[in-house]
């Protein structure tokens, strides 16, 4: 899957940059696509060099937790859920901790955070995976979970609306809650399906209805607050959180006796392991990443798209936000710049500025998150955590729109 994904996009890339240079008569097209190329090589390495640090942090925090019986103390919550959605993996396995505290810090939006525990639960995972080049179900699982993760404090996008003008930031909070909500559950509706998963049992219909039931309280508790206060407490809340995941993994170890500090040193030079072993995957999937927006297939598409819908006679507003969807599942960075970018052009405040930054908020970036996740435990046989990841995008996008139409 991920030889097709690579080989597709340069090829699409080609055509693209062909039409543009000989139908459009865009000379400069190739120079833009090679320049794009060499710098996309040279971001791959600095983004897994700027990783490497985060990691080292996080992994020897993790393994602090392990080790003082933190985190199966947190997974032992969860064991009953990923008994029947994860039946190949032992309840008591170190992988359900990981994960557990990845889907924790993605539910926050804690980026930094949620990557190298979601890295160090792939690896627990493959070490249970009995075909070491193609992904298990639970990977697979955990995968499209990860990708669609539920975000409830979408705190840097309340933050970028706020610097750019906008008199409430916080309005988009509801919008991205449900959004991302539905793009989670359809990610994991679809997984269920290709894995015949049994989600209609007491257990997993109980979880589940638990999820959707804290979706609505936080909602409705946000929803009661002024704009302002909104913003206050989901920055103080997020940072308290975090603050106090370090803090209490400490003192665990402390009261556990242990030698927390080496414990760190441990888990730390784990982390600078997994940084290295994914520079390859990351600088292959950027770069095609790069030549494939340089060569204005994107704009291409978008237009046509643009043109297409026009025969629908419907509101055609979102469609200036689209630049926003298409790019976020191939480049986090991207789509936070074509967010801004709408929000510059029209207004911080302004019907397609707010969908820009719900699409921004109920997606992920799948194919960074899919060369990263897998490459870091060299997977190339993917099976149907791309199609499945992507049907939760969808879901996502098309939410999005619905919702910031319901909500502007």
């Amino acid at each position: 899957m991920l030889n097709l994904i690579f080989c597709t996009f340069f090829l699409i890339a080609f055509a693209s940059a062909l039409f543009f240079a000989f139908i459009k008569g865009d000379t400069q097209i190739f120079d833009a696509v090679i320049k794009a190329l060499f710098e996309a090589a040279n971001n791959g390495f600095q983004i897994s060099i700027g990783l490497t640090g985060m990691l080292c942090f996080w992994l020897g925090l993790l393994n602090v937790g392990q080790k003082a019986g933190l985190t199966n103390l947190i997974a032992k919550a969860l064991r009953p859920l990923f008994r029947r959605i994860m039946p190949e993996v032992p309840p008591s396995h170190p992988a359900i901790g990981s994960i557990v505290m990845n889907m924790a810090a993605n539910i926050l939006g804690l980026d930094n955070a949620a990557t190298p525990m979601g890295l160090k639960a792939m690896s627990e995972l493959q070490e249970l995976n009995p075909s070491k080049d193609t992904a298990s179900p639970a990977q697979i699982l955990f995968m499209v979970i990860n990708a669609s993760a539920v975000t409830l404090i979408p705190i840097n996008i309340l933050m970028y609306r706020q610097m750019l003008g906008s008199i409430n930031p916080s309005s988009v909070f509801i919008p991205i809650l449900l959004a991302t909500s539905v793009s989670t559950l359809v990610g994991f509706l679809s997984v269920a399906l290709t894995q015949k998963l049994n989600i209609f049992n007491k257990v997993v219909l109980s979880y589940l209805l638990g999820f959707i039931g804290l979706i609505l309280a936080i909602g409705v508790y946000f929803s009661s607050l002024t704009p302002e206060i909104r913003l206050v407490h989901t920055q103080m809340i997020a940072n308290l959180i975090l603050f106090g995941f370090i803090v209490v993994f400490i003192i665990s170890g402390l009261i556990k006796k242990l030698n927390v500090y080496e414990i760190f040193i441990q888990g730390a030079k784990e982390g600078f392991e997994i940084a290295v072993k994914i520079i390859p995957y990351l600088v292959a999937m950027l770069c095609a990443i790069a030549v494939l927006r340089a060569s204005n297939a994107m704009d291409l598409f978008i237009d046509w798209l643009s043109k297409l819908w026009s025969f629908t006679g419907l509101d055609s507003q979102f469609i200036a936000a689209l630049p926003t969807a298409f790019m976020k599942p191939l480049s986090g960075s991207g789509a936070r710049a074509m967010m801004i970018e709408t929000l510059q052009n029209y207004g911080a405040d302004s019907f397609e500025g707010f969908v820009s930054s719900v699409m921004q908020g109920s997606t992920e970036t799948t194919f960074y998150v899919l060369a990263v996740y897998f490459g870091a435990v060299k997977i190339s046989k993917t099976g149907a955590a791309l199609p499945c990841a992507l049907l939760a995008d969808f879901a996502g996008l098309v939410s999005a729109v619905i919702f910031s139409y319901l909500f502007y």
